[in-house]
């Protein structure tokens, strides 16, 4: 990105700019109030550069930056030796999770991406994600550049200028989001680290860049490690595939968290509620900060928060478990990988560092413990069949209450298990064929 803040001109060296030129700060109209009109339309100018993107946030920006940000650090293409790696490890992990779960295979095509090709394939699952937030901070956004804050005079000038205040907060607001799944390319190994459906239906994928990089120091062979990263992809997938309401149940639960996020801007108030006009500069320093996520205290959002908390830690939970059991036997150092992966959330993992950036959430690694042994507990309990029949409906879910007694959840509530009236509820898929059911009128 250029040095001169969001296309601002700087002074000549001359120092004889004439007012109305580029180069002059304050424009034809001279004072303040004239430095303020030229600083507002070029923000124009160069957010209309970017492109037309009809949501809160800057999208063709952000997957700029985070294209730039892996670019950085150095983002090879992918070789035919490696894709073919990947793609042969994704079909045997599902071979030998056949064994594991009743779950079919969900990985259609398996694929060996790049973090720039991570990036622009998951891209529009993260709008999905990060949408609601982004309405919530440019909302708050431009309620700061155009309110109170400003002197009156300039305040009367921002009322026909609030749509492009609310497109200037998209495009920050997208710079932010763009350096956080720029980071995120560089650390994460499949498409489901974060425990979301981000790929394209059918699609499973390594990251070969960072099957490499998780196994650094580990003292496995490459191999095994992939071997066991295509396990816990492939598993994700098989649920994403065949749980028909778990993409929409963990979406929606994202989003109904989103609704309670308060944006921190302080700090942007008072940058702008101080601003020297004089120095364009100014602007982008006030504007360049980090913007703080903040969930309110409200019933809702604990509610919310408890619902997407738990229903990603259930998602781990039987990954790890079903895997732990198929690689068992299968892979030498099974059980140094697990503790890899459990070390990785413990300190801070993909998952936590992209919630806690673009969602305001931070996961509890003992969630996912407990999710854990709720899991193997009901593999012993009801064995595979059992244990996997619990995704047929959402009714039939852990809840955080069972996940902190799992043993009453095992044996307690085994009774309770009625599929068969629950399939015939009212979320049965729609397009279900009523006609073949038995009609007693």
């Amino acid at each position: 990105m250029s040095n001169t803040p969001f296309g601002f001109g700087r002074p000549s060296d001359e120092g004889d700019d004439k007012p109305g030129q580029p180069n002059d700060p304050f424009g034809a109209m001279g004072g303040d109030m004239g430095q303020f009109a030229d600083m507002l339309h070029r923000f124009a100018d160069m957010l209309g550069s970017q492109g037309g993107d009809e949501g809160p946030l800057n999208w063709d920006l952000a997957k700029n930056i985070a294209r730039h940000t892996v670019s950085e650090h150095g983002d090879p293409s992918i070789v035919d030796a490696e894709r073919r790696q990947v793609e042969d490890a994704l079909r045997l992990a599902d071979l030998w999770l056949d064994e594991g779960t009743v779950l079919p295979a969900g990985i259609r095509t398996p694929q060996a991406w790049s973090r720039s090709e991570w990036i622009e394939n998951t891209l529009p699952v993260w709008s999905t994600v990060c949408d609601p937030i982004a309405t919530r901070m440019v909302d708050s956004m431009g309620g700061a550049l155009g309110g109170g804050d400003l002197p009156e005079e300039m305040q009367a000038m921002t009322g026909p200028l609030v749509g492009m205040i609310r497109q200037m907060a998209g495009a920050m607001v997208g710079g932010q989001a763009g350096q956080a799944l720029g980071t995120l390319a560089r650390d994460v190994v499949g498409s489901t680290d974060v425990g979301l459906p981000l790929a394209p239906e059918g699609v499973g994928a390594l990251l070969p860049a960072g099957v490499t990089a998780f196994g650094k120091g580990l003292e496995v062979p490459e191999g095994e490690v992939r071997l066991y990263l295509a396990l816990r992809e492939a598993a994700h997938q098989r649920l994403f595939a065949h749980v028909p309401w778990l993409r929409t149940h963990l979406l929606g639960a994202v989003e109904d968290y989103a609704r309670g996020i308060t944006v921190d801007l302080s700090g942007i108030e008072q940058a702008v509620a101080g601003l020297d006009l004089s120095d364009p500069e100014a602007l982008q320093q006030a504007l360049g900060g980090e913007i703080q996520l903040q969930p309110e205290e409200t019933p809702q959002q604990k509610a919310a928060l408890t619902r997407l908390e738990t229903t990603l830690a259930l998602v781990e939970g039987w990954v790890d478990t079903v895997v732990n059991s198929v690689a068992d036997g299968r892979l030498p150092e099974a059980a140094k990988l697990a503790e890899a992966v459990r070390r990785r959330r413990a300190t801070g993992g993909p998952a936590e560092h992209t919630f806690a950036t673009l969602v305001g959430l931070e996961l509890r690694p003992r969630r996912l413990r407990e999710a854990g042994v709720l899991w193997r507990a009901l593999t012993e309990a009801r064995g595979t069949d059992g244990r996997d029949a619990v995704w047929e409906h959402p009714d039939l879910l852990p809840t955080a209450g069972d996940l902190d007694d799992p043993d009453s959840f095992v044996h307690d509530k085994q009774s309770d298990l009625d599929i068969s009236q629950l399939t015939d509820a009212p979320e049965a898929p729609p397009e279900e064929n009523p006609g073949e059911k038995d009609d007693p009128a």
